[in-house]
This record gives C-alpha cells, sequence and structure tokens, in this order.
C-alpha cells in the first residue's frame, strides 16, 4: 500500500469514526507505529486532522477561549437540561458554589429554592441574577474581573474561600479527557476552581457532549476529585464507561 492509499484510507476513517488510533491503524495497515506517526504528521500539516495522543481527530483537541455572550448561544438546549438535572441533586443543602460559565448560569437561571440556600460564586451574571431571588442570599467571591467570562479570580477570591466550607460545588469546564481530567481556558480561574473544589463537600461538573476529548492550558483536578458529570445524550459512549470506571457518577440529562 503507497502512501497515498494509506493517507485515504486515514481520511476516510476519520470522516466515518471523527477520530482514528495508531495501534488500531498499525495493525490494519500493517505498517509500523512510527510510520502512522509520520502519516498523521503529514496529514496534520495540510490542516486534514488534528494530532491527539495515540491517534488523531477531525476535531481540534484544544478548547478556545470564546467570550460568555458568544458561548451562551452554543448547545443553548443541551445546557437547559444539563441543569435541569443538577437541581436534583440540591437535596438538603444549604450552601452551594456556583462557579463560572454559561452552563452552570442556567442553573442559576432555574433556581427557585423552597427553603433558604448561601449561593457562593465567582460570576457576575449569577449574583446579578440571584440577588433578588426569595430563599438566595448571596456571597460574591471578589478579585480581578476576566473579561470573557464576567467572573472573578486570583488571590483575593481564593483567601476567601478559605474560611468557607459547603456542600456542592456546580463547576464548568472546557475540557474533559479521562486521563487530563478537567481544565479550562484560563489559568487564573483554574487555580480559584482548585480552591473551590477543596471547600466543597461534592463535586458537580455540568459539561456538554462538546467539552468531551478536549483541554485547555489550564489543568484543574483529576477525575478522581469529581463526584457527578452531567452531560447530555451525545456524549460519547466509550468515554462515559471510563468515568464511570473511575468512580465518577454520570447523569445524561434527556
Amino acid at each position: 500500500m503507497t502512501i497515498t492509499d494509506r493517507h485515504q484510507l486515514i481520511i476516510q476513517k476519520l470522516q466515518e469514526q471523527g477520530r482514528v488510533d495508531i495501534q488500531e491503524l498499525s495493525e490494519e495497515l500493517q505498517v509500523s507505529g512510527v510510520t502512522i506517526r509520520k502519516d498523521l504528521k503529514l496529514l496534520e500539516e495540510k490542516n486534514l486532522l488534528f494530532r491527539t495522543k495515540g491517534g488523531g481527530s477531525i476535531n481540534n483537541p484544544y478548547a478556545v477561549e470564546r467570550p460568555i455572550n458568544e458561548k451562551e448561544f452554543m448547545n443553548a438546549e443541551q445546557k437547559k437540561k444539563i441543569a435541569k438535572a443538577a437541581l436534583t441533586l440540591l437535596g438538603q443543602n444549604d450552601s452551594i458554589i456556583i462557579g463560572s460559565g454559561t452552563t452552570v448560569f442556567e442553573l442559576a437561571e432555574s433556581l427557585y429554592p423552597t427553603k433558604h440556600i448561601t449561593v457562593i460564586t465567582p460570576a457576575l451574571r449569577v449574583a446579578l441574577e440571584l440577588c433578588n431571588r426569595p430563599n438566595v442570599d448571596i456571597l460574591q467571591i471578589g478579585g480581578l474581573i476576566h473579561h470573557s467570562s464576567a467572573s472573578a479570580a486570583g488571590a483575593f477570591g481564593e483567601r476567601l474561600l478559605e474560611d468557607i466550607s459547603c456542600g456542592l460545588l456546580f463547576m464548568g469546564v472546557d475540557g474533559i479527557e479521562p486521563e487530563f481530567g478537567l481544565s479550562i481556558t484560563n489559568l487564573a480561574e483554574a487555580s480559584l476552581d482548585k480552591k473551590m473544589i477543596q471547600v466543597a463537600q461534592q463535586v458537580v461538573v455540568m459539561a456538554d457532549s462538546s467539552k468531551f476529548g478536549r483541554r485547555g492550558i489550564g489543568r484543574i483536578c483529576g477525575l478522581e476529585q469529581v463526584d457527578y458529570i452531567i452531560t447530555d445524550t451525545d456524549a460519547p459512549v466509550e468515554v462515559i464507561k471510563q468515568l464511570e470506571e473511575k468512580g465518577v457518577k454520570t447523569i445524561i440529562a434527556e
């Protein structure tokens, strides 16, 4: 098989499956893994794929930071369903943290508690949404406001969290990978997220299916620190299985 034939087969598999695996291609094409890696490199240089760990993907595996007013229109229906599913986890908790991001903001919009609750948040939009809501007190985490997310981050907010404990943290992320864990596109917010995880008894990640198989520049934590991931019906089945094997409870919002 010529190099052209190999490249055509790789592109065909990408179009059919969305990704390819080096080991599988090596066995199918009866060439070495080194040869397949060279093929993937050449195809990436032609902008035909993105190389990933152990293979290649038709989608960019690296999350790109976008303004919040742009992100709120992406996968909007899925986010609403995820927020509705998240409400079922509130239970008897009298304090929760709602992080930054458009998916967790949907939770704030849907939150009408029948008993008193304190919401701790770095997100200005969350605080403004809930500040006049019955039965809700707001503890605003301060700091330098990041323009693209309209959310605070930095040492000031992290120091405030040192004296706080709460029941649940609802957080958004830009990337979920079984090996790399959770990640975000802003380093300062990643640091604040780590602190929020430390003060919460349970961690709930709210992420639509587009976040799977991606990673941002700032790693937040490994999946062993996550209790729940709520996502939509398009989430990759093989990744969901890997998450559950790692002890993460997965909720599919329908």
